[in-house]
């Protein structure tokens, strides 16, 4: 039996445009059944979150969505299940915001550069003072009329080769996964669809990411086409991985897809949702 489910989510705890709450009432209101807050290397969002659930009686999932630098690229893995309180999470999530402060400094003085004046401070007007991403750069710019939406600006100046961009070294592969099942929770390689490497490395991602205990893979995602999706549901069987599936909701105005808007599962294949370390470590759904 397929779920209403959307396991990957932000709110303005990290570059989301709606409140922890407002994301629940918007997801209740899509009939969304299961329901996975994720903010980027943040978690102060989850308490609330879980209150504003209870009230509507969804079923919630605590999560997080970790920047991770592996083979000189950067992913993103999505912990489930997790111990907001967790004082190794917490130290490990300190340590990457603490880089996006610096990044952002580089950002801003480049983007002062291609002749944005002021755009530390541009981007902190739409930051709530947790994180500070590319997304409020792009924010920033959209505002001073350089571009339609973020996805331009993200385009225009803030990818590789671009005025805006700025590398740098996340967390490892291994740090990540360790801090989320260190945290009680279960580990999700998101949007792999989306990543600009080779099938073979996509591959070598995988294989890694499996023997350090991931489960999950968000072949089912607001970015992903339709033929991605078979493509990256084909992949997860290949690697006996468990589908995940999440929106990528950030805002109504810059939308992927609707939260809660994916298709289901395809028969053969195992939702995370129905695994065993599921029910073990979050609990039944039925």
């Amino acid at each position: 039996m397929n779920l209403r489910c959307d396991l990957h989510s932000h709110s303005t705890v990290s570059d989301g445009t709606l409140t922890p709450t407002e994301l629940i009432m918007r997801a209740h209101e899509n009939e969304v059944e299961l329901f996975a807050l994720t903010d980027h290397d943040a978690t102060e969002g989850l308490h609330e979150a879980a209150s504003a659930a209870s009230k509507v009686g969804m079923k919630f999932v605590p999560g997080i969505e970790l920047s991770v630098t592996w083979s000189h690229q950067t992913i993103h893995i999505v912990g489930l299940g997790i111990n907001p309180d967790d004082t190794v999470l917490n130290q490990g999530l300190k340590g990457l915001r603490d880089f996006r402060e610096e990044r952002g400094a580089k950002i801003a003085h480049k983007l002062e550069k291609a002749g944005f004046e002021n755009a530390l401070e541009g981007a902190r007007k739409y930051s709530n003072g947790e994180i500070l991403s590319r997304t409020h750069f792009a924010q920033y710019i959209v505002e001073q009329g350089k571009a339609r939406d973020v996805r331009q600006v993200f385009k225009r100046y803030l990818v590789n080769g671009k005025p805006g961009y700025v590398s740098g070294q996340w967390a490892s592969l291994e740090d990540a996964l360790s801090w989320i099942h260190g945290a009680g929770g279960l580990a999700v390689i998101a949007h792999p669809a989306r990543y600009k490497i080779s099938a073979t490395r996509l591959r070598q991602l995988i294989a890694e990411f499996k023997e350090l205990g991931g489960l999950g893979f968000e072949a089912i995602s607001g970015s992903h086409s339709p033929d991605e999706e078979q493509r990256m549901t084909q992949l997860a069987k290949q690697f006996e991985l468990y589908i995940s599936k999440g929106s990528d909701f950030h805002s109504p105005e810059n939308i992927y897809r609707e939260l809660g808007a994916m298709q289901d599962v395809q028969p053969g294949s195992v939702p995370l949702w129905h695994s065993t370390e599921w029910k073990d470590r979050i609990g039944d759904i039925s």
